[in-house]
């Protein structure tokens, strides 16, 4: 219970009537401190009176009084600054590493907080805060949302910096791998990833002219041209495919020319994937779109507006594969543009966490203004996350409150992280007795 111990003290969730020392001072709390996520002690530069003198320090909090020494803080001079040891038993005395007895007061969790928040851990039913979720102030509401879209959205900006930095810091090439892992919709996102990153595009510029070239480089990088990678059923229809054997001995001149070497064909997933959604559909998509030079960063810093960013991404496929989902099978006739869905899609997870992310690095705050206009341009997604919120009674009406749904969903509410939540606080404080 010492991660609600913090709570309690951080919001003063407490009754601060009879607060006390274990030594018998009277304890005022004039400010709990800012909260420390790092090494150290949990809460710094603190003012709290003890009988009736003012200290200003650091704070540290345990659930139990020994975890002081347990935890190596009698020999640590980082603690000797503690001027108030806040435990929920005192169950021993706490020496700083010059023997200096530090003050102890034992808090106690009120039964409120207690039950509520026992009730947010038990409850199965998702989000366990539905009950109180129409009551909310819409302040409450509006202010934690927008907070969780940027959140989202600085998240999405690490993993961007992440695969610039893998590029030596090539941006164009981050956007390249960007687009790509998002091409995957999902299930195949971390496959297309990799596949981006082993995609060498200097290579690639040299041949951009001939789309056929292009497929073959994007293909055969991806092990899709390997026999390895062909469903058994379809491998006796495969051998005998003129454009597959002419796309694997593309491959194998580039390959020779460039030091090629393909990901393994393992990393593409298949089971209850949608025909449309499969890898060789979504890589001849993105063939087009590098073939006709648009896949360059300083096109989507252009884009003004979400019809720029979907003119922008807007593809299809090549004529081989409009009657194909794979190799060696034919199917009917389609040339498989992206669904307005799907180009919606790429615009909330690539091209505008891009534009802030992009607007970041260059310290360019119009591209950041940019991205949150465009999210909120855009309408809501739907899926099943989205819609129970809205069961719940919160609606989300355009893409930035969606995003934030999802982000509240995946990094508070799968985690059970109630305490770093705004609507988990006021969960918690429900039954708090009012002074008059």
């Amino acid at each position: 219970m010492e991660k609600l111990l913090h709570y309690v003290w951080k919001h003063r969730l407490y009754d601060s009537a009879g607060l006390s020392t274990t030594d018998g001072r009277e304890v005022e709390v004039i400010d709990p401190g800012l909260h420390n996520t790092n090494a150290g002690p949990d809460f710094f530069n603190a003012k709290v009176k003890l009988g009736g003198t003012l200290w200003v320090g650091n704070v540290e909090i345990h659930d139990r009084a020994s975890d002081w020494n347990a935890h190596g803080h009698d020999r640590d001079a980082a603690y000797n600054s503690v001027v108030l040891h806040v435990v929920g038993n005192a169950d021993a005395q706490a020496a700083d590493s010059h023997g200096r007895l530090v003050p102890q007061m034992v808090l106690a969790v009120p039964a409120y907080v207690a039950r509520n928040y026992s009730e947010l851990l038990a409850t199965d039913t998702y989000p366990p805060c539905y009950r109180i979720i129409p009551s909310l102030p819409p302040m409450t509401v509006t202010s934690w949302l927008a907070a969780l879209q940027a959140e989202r959205l600085e998240q999405k900006t690490e993993a961007i910096s992440r695969r610039a930095g893998m590029k030596a810091g090539a941006w164009e090439e981050a956007y390249f791998a960007t687009l790509a892992r998002n091409f995957g919709f999902g299930i195949n996102g971390d496959a297309f990833e990799a596949w981006a990153m082993n995609v060498p595009l200097g290579a690639a510029a040299h041949h951009r002219d001939d789309p056929f070239q292009v497929e073959a480089l994007f293909m055969g990088q991806a092990g899709l041209l390997q026999d390895e990678a062909i469903s058994p059923r379809h491998r006796t229809e495969a051998a005998a495919d003129g454009y597959l054997q002419r796309l694997r001995a593309e491959y194998a001149y580039l390959a020779r020319k460039f030091g090629l070497s393909p990901i393994d064909c393992k990393l593409w997933r298949f089971l209850r994937l949608r025909p449309q959604n499969f890898p060789h559909i979504r890589i001849a998509q993105m063939a087009t779109l590098y073939h006709e030079g648009r896949t360059g960063l300083s096109l989507l810093l252009e884009c003004r507006s979400i019809d720029d960013v979907r003119q922008l991404l807007a593809t299809h496929v090549s004529a081989y594969w409009e009657t194909h989902y794979t190799f060696g099978s034919e199917s009917a006739r389609n040339p498989k543009r992206l669904s307005g869905q799907s180009l919606n899609l790429l615009a909330i997870n690539t091209a505008i966490p891009m534009l802030f992310a992009y607007g970041r690095h260059t310290m360019d705050e119009s591209l950041c203004e940019r991205a949150f206009e465009l999210l909120d341009s855009l309408k809501p997604e739907t899926n099943s996350i989205i819609r129970t919120w809205g069961e719940c009674g919160l609606k989300a009406r355009t893409a930035g409150d969606s995003q934030a749904l999802l982000q509240l969903k995946l990094a508070y509410c799968d985690r059970r992280d109630c305490l770093r939540c705004r609507f988990g606080y006021e969960y918690l404080k429900r039954g708090k007795k009012v002074k008059n």
